[in-house]
C-alpha cells in the first residue's frame, strides 16, 4: 500500500504516534498486549518505518548530540559507550562534541549552533554550563538530559553525589580519622548543581553530623586526572603533615594522591588512608577503596530516557544511582600520631 505513514498505523491500532514509534522501536513503556496490536496494525498495512526520522512521532535526523568533555576521563568514556549503545540499537546516530578544560578548570564556551536542526535531542554530559550556554541549548528546542551532573529544572541522570561523600567520610570517620584532607574540582563557572559542588556539600554536611569542624585549608582541587590529583595531593601533605587521611572526589584523582605519596615515602594506609569515587576498572589492581557508581548504565539510562522523550513520553525528572562503598585496602585506622 503506497503512502502508508505512522499515523495510519496509529489509526488502525487505536493508539497515538508515540506508542506505535516506541512499539515498534522495541522501547520499554508499551504493553506486550499493545506492541502485539501495533505490529499487526503495520503488517496489515504493509508499513515499514523509514529509516528518517519522519517515522518518529517527534524528531527530524534520527540523530542524537551528545555534548561531554574529554574521552580520556573514566566517567565520561563509560556513559559514552553506554549512551552510544542504547542509542545506536534504536537507530539512532551520535554526533559527538566533544572538548577539554584547561588546567585551571576554564574552558572555551561551547558553540551549540553546530548542533542546530540536526539533532532530535541532546545528551549533556558532566558539564558546567554558562546561563548563555544554558539558554542556547535550551533554545536548541529539542529534548534534553543531563547524565552525570544537571541543573535541577531538567531531566537529570547521575549517582547520589552527596550520598557518596557522606560514605566516604563516615569510612573514614569509623577509622578514627580526624584530619581528612579532600581533593576536589575546579569549576568554570559557580554551578551549585555540579557533581563537584555536591560532593563538596555531602563532605561538609558529613563532617557535620559526625561532630568533625570542617576546615577549608584541608580542601585542594584537582581537575579529575591523575595529574591534578598528585599536584592537589602535594600541596595538602605540604600544608598539613598531620593530615592521615585523602578523599578525592575521583579515583584518576586519587590515583595521583597515591602516586605523591609513595613518591614521598609515605606508606597507605598505614600512614595516610585513600579513597576515591567512581568504580574504576583499576581501582582493584592498584588497591584504592573507593564509593563505586555504575557509569556505563547512567549512560544507558539516559539514552533511555531521550528516546522516550522524543517518543512523545513524560519522564521522571531526576534518576539517581545507589553507590558501595569497594575496600580495596587503601585505608586503616588512624595513627596515633602522624608528622612529615
Amino acid at each position: 500500500m503506497g503512502g502508508v505513514g505512522i499515523d495510519d498505523v496509529a489509526r488502525l491500532a487505536g493508539v497515538s504516534t508515540a506508542t506505535v514509534s516506541r512499539a515498534l522501536r522495541g522501547l520499554p513503556e508499551v504493553r506486550e498486549s499493545t506492541r502485539a496490536r501495533v505490529r499487526r496494525a503495520a503488517a496489515e498495512l504493509n508499513y515499514v518505518p523509514s529509516p528518517s526520522a519522519a517515522s518518529l512521532a517527534s524528531g527530524r535526523t534520527r540523530t542524537i548530540g551528545l555534548l561531554t568533555a574529554s574521552f580520556s576521563r573514566w566517567f565520561n568514556r563509560n556513559v559514552v559507550e553506554g549512551a552510544e549503545e542504547r542509542l545506536r540499537g534504536a537507530g539512532f546516530d551520535v554526533l559527538l562534541h566533544a572538548f577539554d578544560f584547561a588546567p585551571d578548570g576554564s574552558r572555551a564556551p561551547i558553540d551549540m549552533s553546530t548542533m542546530r536542526q540536526r539533532v532530535d535531542g541532546m545528551i549533556v554530559l558532566g558539564i558546567p554550563l554558562s546561563p548563555e550556554e544554558r539558554l542556547t541549548l535550551d533554545n536548541l528546542n529539542v529534548p534534553i538530559v543531563f547524565v552525570g551532573t544537571g541543573p535541577p529544572d531538567h531531566v537529570r541522570v547521575s549517582m547520589d553525589d552527596h550520598d557518596g561523600s557522606r560514605i566516604a567520610i563516615e569510612h573514614l570517620a569509623a577509622l578514627g580519622h580526624r584530619r581528612i584532607g579532600q581533593i576536589g574540582a575546579k569549576l568554570p563557572y559557580d554551578a551549585h548543581w555540579s557533581s563537584a559542588s555536591e560532593r563538596h556539600d555531602g563532605t561538609v554536611a558529613a563532617l557535620a553530623a559526625l561532630g568533625i569542624d570542617y576546615d577549608d585549608t584541608l580542601e585542594a582541587f584537582g581537575d579529575y586526572t591523575q595529574e591534578g590529583g598528585r599536584a592537589a595531593a602535594a600541596a595538602l601533605l605540604d600544608a598539613h603533615p598531620d593530615m592521615t587521611a585523602l578523599f578525592a572526589y575521583s579515583d584518576e584523582m586519587a590515583f595521583g594522591a597515591l602516586e605523591e605519596l609513595r613518591a614521598r615515602g609515605i606508606r597507605v594506609p598505614e600512614d595516610v588512608s585513600v579513597v576515591g569515587i567512581d568504580g574504576h576498572e583499576l581501582s582493584g589492581l592498584i588497591g584504592l577503596t573507593t564509593v563505586a557508581q555504575d557509569a556505563r548504565a547512567q549512560g544507558d539510562a539516559g539514552a533511555s530516557l531521550l528516546l522516550e522523550m522524543i517518543a512523545g513520553s513524560n519522564v521522571g525528572r531526576d534518576v539517581r544511582f545507589p553507590t558501595a562503598l569497594v575496600d580495596n585496602g587503601s585505608t586503616a585506622p588512624a595513627p596515633a600520631v602522624r608528622a612529615a
